[in-house]
């Protein structure tokens, strides 16, 4: 990929969140930008939660940013400083993307669909998915199911509070964090929303003989991308499950977003390539 030549003129995309290092959407972005042949530039910016409301004031009277996505812990911070939000935002309760109009920050969440894509290709039929966590990528994710048409949906997280506020909003059960084991054996589907297992924060949600007790037909996905695989999509394919990483769902999602800035198609064989992924037309 060629360095971008930077001018006065050139407009300014990019992810806040923190940590934020570790992302692959400036490598993406940034070779779609490049097909377009557009004075743009993708960026990290590494943002820690006190300083949220700061640099969202300072993005906003800065003219050069055009939009950006968000990341851990953003998602929901983000909703009162937007002028308005699309309805699958509002549903979800979360933003993941957000581009600049004369009235303020416009609001939309492309992780919904992005989580649903990699799904889809295996054409198998999910009745009984486990969510593990409570934050704005599980909401997303809470509402990909829905639109899959999953019947049974189960959330486990260790704060109560944060539980019962998803059960307000979507029809779920939730399970505190010692009750895994016991729904283990009943799903066909678990996603993994937290950030256990990050470069950041290595772990696993699951344990070697919690995956033991999974049915030989779950799948295993995990948002997290880096590393790839993670130590949970490891133990998954020990056992001969089929697993899913974020790095489809970053695909997928970042299509979306480029083109809710942009308003033209995104080049998404470029972008998939630049990841490192096959893509069939």
């Amino acid at each position: 990929m060629a360095t971008p030549i930077v001018t006065g003129q050139t407009k300014l995309l990019g992810v806040m969140g923190y940590p934020v290092t570790y992302s692959l959407s400036p490598i993406m972005h940034n070779r779609a930008l490049e097909v377009l042949g557009l004075d743009y530039i993708y960026v990290a910016f590494p943002v820690p939660i006190a300083r949220f409301a700061a640099a969202m004031e300072g993005f906003f009277a800065c003219e050069s940013i055009a939009g950006f996505n968000l990341t851990i812990p953003h998602k929901q911070e983000v909703l009162p400083y937007l002028a308005k939000i699309s309805p699958v935002a509002q549903t979800v309760g979360a933003v993941n993307t957000v581009k600049r109009s004369e009235q303020g920050w416009i609001g939309t969440n492309t992780d919904v669909e992005g989580f649903t894509h990699p799904l889809k290709k295996w054409e198998r039929e999910l009745e009984t998915a486990l969510i593990l966590g409570t934050g704005g990528a599980a909401k997303a994710v809470i509402a990909g199911c829905q639109n899959l048409g999953i019947k049974n949906i189960h959330v486990a997280g260790r704060t109560l509070e944060k539980l019962q506020l998803l059960q307000q909003q979507f029809p779920i059960a939730i399970h505190s964090w010692a009750q895994i084991a016991e729904l283990l054996p009943q799903v066909d589907l678990v996603v993994n929303c937290t950030p256990i297992g990050m470069a950041e924060q290595p772990g696993t949600p699951l344990d070697q003989e919690q995956i033991k007790a999974l049915p030989p037909q779950t799948i295993l996905y995990d948002l997290i991308y880096t590393p790839r695989p993670t130590q949970l999509l490891r133990l998954g394919q020990q056992q001969g499950l089929t697993t899913i990483d974020g790095l489809e769902m970053l695909l997928y999602q970042g299509v979306l977003a480029l083109e809710f800035w942009l308003e033209q198609p995104a080049p998404i064989g470029a972008m998939a390539a630049a990841l490192g992924i096959p893509y069939k037309t």
